[in-house]
C-alpha cells in the first residue's frame, strides 16, 4: 500500500498500538497496585460513602451519629485481628466517611456472572459512582477501597435489612442498609464483608445462609467446636450449635478466620 491512503493506514495502526500499550500500562499498574493492598506494610485508605434518597424519607436524627461513633470500635477491633496474625504491623485500614450524598437510585447490581455481565456491571457502576464521587469531594485515585451505603428509614420497627455487592477483588464495594442508631455496628460489619471482598476475600457461607464449616468459623480449633465466640466476617452469622446461629450482636462479635485471613494476606 502506498501513497496518501498507506499514510493513513501507517498512522491509524500507530495510534491504536499507542491506546493499546496504555491500557496495558494501566491494567499492569492497576494488578500492581491491588497486590500491594496485602502486604499490610501500610495502612489502607477506605472510603465510605453515605447515599440517601429523599423520597425514602428522613432517617431518625440518630442514626448517622451513631454509625460515625462506632467507626473506631471498627478501626480498633480490625486492628486487634490483624495483630492476631502479624504482631506489630500498622493499622490495616484508615476510614473516612462521606456524604450523605442525595441520590435517585441505588448502585447498579450486577445480573448475571458472565464476563460480558460482569464487564457491563464495572461499567455501570462507574457511570454510576463518578458524579456520586464529585458530589462528596471524593477523589477515587486516593482511596484504596470505596464502599458506597444507601442509607434508609426502617420499613417495619421490628425488622431491619442490610445487604451488599462488592466487586471481588476489586475497589468498589456497595451496601444497603434500613439504619436506626441500633444497626450502626451489624452495618459495619457488612461493610465490612464487602471491604472484605474487595481484597480477595471468598464469602463462608452456603446457599441457605449457614456457616461454612471450617472455613467459615473464626476459631475452627476451639474446643468443644460451639458455640463459637465470634462471627466471622465473611460469613453471615455466629455459629451456636450446628444448626443454629444468631446475628452478630456488636462489632466485638466481628473476627478473621484462618481462611480469610490466607485470601487476604494477614496469614503468611
Amino acid at each position: 500500500m502506498t501513497g496518501a491512503g498507506g499514510t493513513f493506514y501507517r498512522v491509524r495502526v500507530a495510534v491504536l498500538l499507542v491506546i493499546l500499550a496504555g491500557v496495558i500500562l494501566y491494567a499492569a499498574r492497576d494488578v500492581q497496585s491491588r497486590r500491594a493492598r496485602k502486604t499490610w506494610d501500610h495502612t489502607l485508605s477506605v472510603a465510605l460513602v453515605l447515599l440517601r434518597d429523599p423520597a425514602q424519607g428522613p432517617l431518625a436524627p440518630d442514626a448517622l451519629p451513631a454509625l460515625h461513633a462506632r467507626l473506631p470500635a471498627l478501626d480498633a477491633r480490625l486492628t486487634e485481628e490483624l495483630h492476631r496474625y502479624r504482631p506489630g504491623a500498622p493499622h490495616p485500614f484508615s476510614f473516612r466517611l462521606f456524604g450523605p450524598v442525595d441520590v435517585a437510585a441505588p448502585p447498579p447490581s450486577a445480573e448475571g456472572t458472565g464476563f460480558v455481565d460482569l464487564a457491563r456491571h464495572t461499567y455501570d457502576l462507574w457511570r454510576y459512582v463518578r458524579p456520586v464521587d464529585e458530589a462528596a469531594g471524593l477523589t477515587a485515585s486516593d482511596f484504596d477501597s470505596r464502599l458506597y451505603v444507601v442509607v434508609r428509614p426502617p420499613v417495619r420497627r421490628d425488622r431491619t435489612m442490610v445487604e451488599g455487592e462488592s466487586e471481588q477483588d476489586g475497589r468498589v464495594g456497595t451496601v444497603s442498609v434500613e439504619l436506626d442508631a441500633s444497626m450502626a455496628d451489624f452495618t459495619l460489619f457488612v461493610a465490612t464483608h464487602e471491604l472484605f471482598h474487595t481484597l480477595g476475600a471468598s464469602d463462608k457461607y452456603d446457599a441457605s445462609g449457614r456457616s461454612l464449616v471450617p472455613d467459615g468459623l473464626a476459631e475452627p480449633t476451639l474446643v468443644p467446636l460451639y458455640p463459637q465466640r465470634f462471627a466471622e466476617v465473611m460469613a453471615r452469622n455466629r455459629p451456636l450449635s450446628p444448626s443454629e446461629e444468631v446475628v452478630p450482636a456488636s462489632l466485638d462479635d466481628l473476627a478473621v478466620g484462618p481462611a480469610t485471613a490466607a485470601e487476604i494476606g494477614w496469614a503468611r
